[in-house]
């Protein structure tokens, strides 16, 4: 009977942690109308954009993230006692350091694998949004920093991954967690710029990244208990990502597809 209940909490668990990825992806078409409002060219081209529309349309996106996941703590009650939030300890900031070197290094490892299988590259819609503008790039790394990680970090580590502990190991919890944050990037990765649809293999090593990304992340929170934590990781990965684009977009811009191949990012769905 026991085994039955557990069953059956997994599965109350999964649709919930389902339910509240696809909430917060709804949430940001929502989130991002006035962006579209404000500057038309956004859906009509959207690489022709400015900067500024650009930043607050990226920027909008990830409200979604904070609102779905305060509108689940407050509909169960958990109230804002339920975050994570607290200065790193010592042995904080080396997990932080852990996960930076080891999203780097499993990023290379797949884009390794990827060249001696050759498979072909999928590139993230937000790489049409940034086009080949260096400064834009910068942007970006302010994005990430302020809205990218700890948007999708709460959501998915402290709401979701933490919800699931209830039904599964901390180890289950965060598979789990990191299976569905792959799969609902497969729209981002699957259309192109002319509205294609990329290789099955490229969208293979695509959330290949992205999964084992969320891997290490979830692990960094499974092992703290600190959401700033895996922020924190999160955040620098994406970071450094994001200033190599930008070195290579000032001083090598003829570099420009293989940087972008490597930059494998994590960031959510656009809109």
């Amino acid at each position: 009977m026991a085994t039955v209940d557990r069953a059956g909490g997994q599965v109350r668990s999964l649709l919930i942690a389902v339910f509240l990825s696809v909430a917060g992806i709804v949430a940001s078409q929502f989130t991002t109308l006035p962006a579209f409002l404000l500057d038309p060219t956004l859906i009509q081209s959207p690489a022709d954009a400015s900067n500024a529309s650009t930043f607050v349309l990226l920027t909008l996106n990830f409200v979604g993230f904070f609102l779905v996941g305060g509108a689940y703590l407050w509909w169960t009650d958990r109230g804002w006692d339920w975050l994570d939030l607290r200065v790193p300890s010592k042995r904080g900031w080396l997990y932080v350091l852990a996960g930076v070197v080891g999203s780097i290094a499993f990023i290379v490892l797949v884009n390794a694998v990827a060249t001696l299988l050759e498979l072909p590259s999928s590139q993230n819609q937000v790489m049409n949004l940034i086009g080949d503008d260096p400064n834009m790039v910068l942007l970006m790394i302010v994005i990430v920093f302020l809205f990218n990680a700890p948007a999708e970090e709460f959501l998915y580590r402290n709401v979701v991954q933490k919800r699931l502990y209830a039904a599964f190991s901390r180890t289950g919890a965060v598979v789990a967690t990191s299976l569905i944050f792959a799969l609902i990037h497969i729209p981002s990765y699957a259309l192109a710029a002319d509205g294609s649809f990329a290789p099955p293999g490229a969208i293979a090593v695509s959330l290949a990244a992205v999964f084992g990304g969320s891997i290490i992340f979830g692990t960094l929170y499974a092992k703290t208990d600190n959401l700033l934590v895996p922020i924190a990781a999160h955040a620098t990965y994406n970071a450094v990502q994001f200033a190599a684009l930008y070195l290579v977009l000032r001083f090598a811009p003829e570099e420009l597809e293989a940087a972008t191949a490597v930059a494998v990012d994590a960031l959510t769905l656009l809109p």
